[in-house]
């Protein structure tokens, strides 16, 4: 199935005789909360779910956005409506992320027919609500480990065996600037591959052929497993996603940067090379 949907065939499944669950997940990083944008407006039907709250646990040694626990994210999932049997469409306010990271969590724990709205909220031509809905309890039982997740020492052995992708701006994988986590630069071995450059000036992802040719040209094609990290396992799901679209299966270091960068004995490569 493909891991996006356009706003057009939403459209055309919402009016049809099995219409997916939908979810807000509007987000910024260090922005205001999503909350009020959502109730100000959002497509009809849709339920927010708050990324920080509810898409991760407490900050803290596993990074700024570990992993939520299994019982509270089905909790969370449950009382938006989420079935075991239910298609699922997930958008966010456009840049992607946030979507990406609520697919990616139900994708990893076992839900098999989520999508991400291509464009977000921008994409959808219809009218918006400020209606908040009550949906009828989901049945939703998380099972983690259908996708594949390094932690920190797998994401190490993978930067070496295999491709890890560094989806953060370049300047802060070159170690230029880094605005959040204690020291810039990026995981020895681990290649630049900005999530920026999967999507066109619209936000939409580019045709799977282009990303394709990006990912081959980064050294996909040649390497027996590929992973992804970015700053805290949130942006990282987003070209996660962008492999998926593109036919490529890869694995998520939802730790990510803050939780390799938090650890003084881990080692921290600088520059524009992987090593």
């Amino acid at each position: 199935m493909k891991p996006i949907i356009t706003a057009s065939e939403y459209a055309s499944e919402s009016a049809g005789p099995r219409p997916p669950v939908l979810l807000d997940v509007r987000w910024q990083l260090g922005g205001p909360h999503g909350r009020p944008d959502y109730e100000a407006g959002h497509i009809p039907g849709a339920v927010f779910v708050d990324l920080d709250a509810e898409l991760a646990g407490p900050a803290g040694s596993g990074g700024r956005h570990p992993l939520p626990g299994t019982e509270e994210f089905g909790a969370v999932m449950r009382r938006a409506g989420v079935s075991r049997d239910t298609p699922v469409v997930v958008y966010d306010g456009g840049q992607g992320w946030a979507a990406a990271r609520a697919w990616w969590l139900l994708r990893w724990t076992g839900h098999e027919d989520v999508r991400v709205l291509d464009g977000g909220l921008a994409s959808w031509q219809g009218d918006l609500e400020t209606e908040v809905p009550a949906p009828a309890e989901g049945d939703f039982r998380p099972a983690p480990g259908a996708l594949p997740l390094l932690d920190a020492d797998g994401a190490a052995a993978l930067a070496r065996s295999g491709l890890l992708l560094d989806a953060r701006a370049a300047e802060r994988y070159r170690g230029d600037v880094e605005p959040i986590d204690r020291v810039g630069g990026h995981i020895p071995g681990a290649v630049s591959a900005p999530t920026s450059e999967n999507t066109g000036d619209d936000g939409r992802f580019l045709p799977a052929p282009s990303l394709a040719a990006r990912f081959k040209g980064l050294g996909a094609d040649r390497a027996p497993e590929i992973g992804v990290y970015c700053g805290s396992g949130v942006s990282g799901a987003h070209e996660v996603l962008a492999l998926a679209v593109a036919g490529i299966p890869a694995a998520l270091y939802a730790g990510s940067w803050s939780e390799w960068s938090a650890d003084e004995s881990r080692p921290v490569a600088k520059g524009p090379d992987p090593q």
